[in-house]
């Protein structure tokens, strides 16, 4: 039997996570007002009974106006709290800790669910003559990704009221039972949009200088901070554009000595999106950027292709980074978590394992 860093345990502030195999959030699309239902219970769940450490929800909209689709979550009323509290029981009971994405798509926003038989693109703006179920988009400044609806620029008031609605929507993640949350701050959705002077030409406090443009990020966090004293914070960031002249390596470790000032635990290491780049996809091609931003001193994951048990090894036994999240890889298998503690030969692999699973090979 060994002991592989992968299935040792890793904490954040109180909270102890039991192996450092995470689930990335993954879209599903499958919600009706942003409410959690029997799907998400299932998919959600069978990673936490499939030996995951951590589970966390997909990108859920902190308003309406801020979900990717009209399919995604959202945690701006009782309801959907209700409901996610459901989940995290479920999560828990298995052993995993459990926690939400807070996300507003911005610019990116109103978009037609991404699911087989689905149009690609914006959904039209709903009028009393042609209803849809579209709604107006907003960004740091009046430029469309490009493909998409031109976005309405935010009033700096407007911004400040979305500070407000991530900090609302993290206390509802408390109160039902999240262990951790983490902020969207990738993928060329609101935080990221702001951050990144591709997308944002304001000329007001959340505009221009480098500190302007993560003020937005910064006040998100510092907010939930003064809130939730004891509550773990990941933010997950796009560490380039990989385009000259967008958001950066450089620029990303600038912004994590910030946030570690405003009271963050954790960097989840993602890239792109906010613009068209031409990507280098391969197995562990995002590893690199989390070595690099774990220089600026916050313990990170790593994302994108990790597929095997020795390539996760060893992205851990390299400091590259301190977990790794898996994201199709999951959905292709559930109990992956439990697969690769049997792998390696983790001598605490049967901690991970359901009772009614113990017949089951691995």
């Amino acid at each position: 039997m060994s002991k592989p860093n992968l299935f040792s345990p890793i904490r954040l502030r109180d909270v102890e996570v039991r192996n450092r195999v995470w689930v990335s959030p993954m879209c599903q699309y499958s919600a009706s007002e942003g409410v959690p239902n029997d799907w998400h219970v299932v998919h959600l769940g069978a990673f936490g009974r499939g030996g995951a450490g951590l589970v966390l929800a997909e990108a859920t909209g902190v308003v309406p106006e801020g979900r990717i689709s009209p399919g995604c979550l959202g945690l701006w009323n009782d309801e959907q709290e209700a409901a996610f509290a459901h989940v995290a029981k479920v999560v828990h009971s298995h052993g995993a800790k459990f926690g939400i994405q807070l996300a507003h798509a911005g610019r990116k926003a109103s978009l037609y669910r991404m699911l087989p038989g689905q149009p690609d693109g914006s959904i039209p703006l709903s009028t009393p003559e042609e209803p849809t179920e579209g709604w107006e988009t907003v960004g740091p400044s009046a430029i469309a990704f490009p493909g998409l609806r031109e976005p309405r620029a935010l009033e700096t008031a407007e911004v400040k009221d979305i500070v407000q609605a991530f900090i609302a929507a993290a206390a509802r993640a408390a109160r039902a039972g999240c262990d951790v949350v983490e902020l969207h701050g990738a993928h060329g959705y609101i935080l990221h949009s702001f951050l990144s002077p591709l997308s944002n030409e304001r000329t007001d406090e959340y505009g221009g200088s480098p500190e302007n443009r993560a003020r937005l990020l910064r006040e998100v966090v510092r907010g939930i901070r003064a809130e939730q004293p004891e509550l773990p914070i990941l933010v997950r960031i796009s560490a380039t554009e990989w385009t000259d002249g967008g958001f950066g390596i450089e620029d990303s470790k600038q912004l994590v000595g910030w946030l570690i000032e405003d009271g963050a635990d954790f960097i989840d290491v993602s890239s792109g999106a906010n613009i068209p780049a031409k990507i280098p996809v391969g197995p562990s091609y995002q590893t690199m950027l989390a070595a690099k931003v774990r220089e600026a001193g916050l313990p990170v994951g790593a994302v994108g292709m990790i597929t095997s048990a020795a390539q996760a090894e060893t992205i851990l036994v390299t400091g590259q980074a301190d977990v790794v999240f898996v994201g199709r890889a999951m959905l292709a298998n559930p109990h992956l978590a439990l697969a690769w503690a049997y792998e390696l030969r983790a001598d605490n692999a049967d901690d991970f394992r359901p009772g009614p699973y113990m017949r089951a090979r691995f």
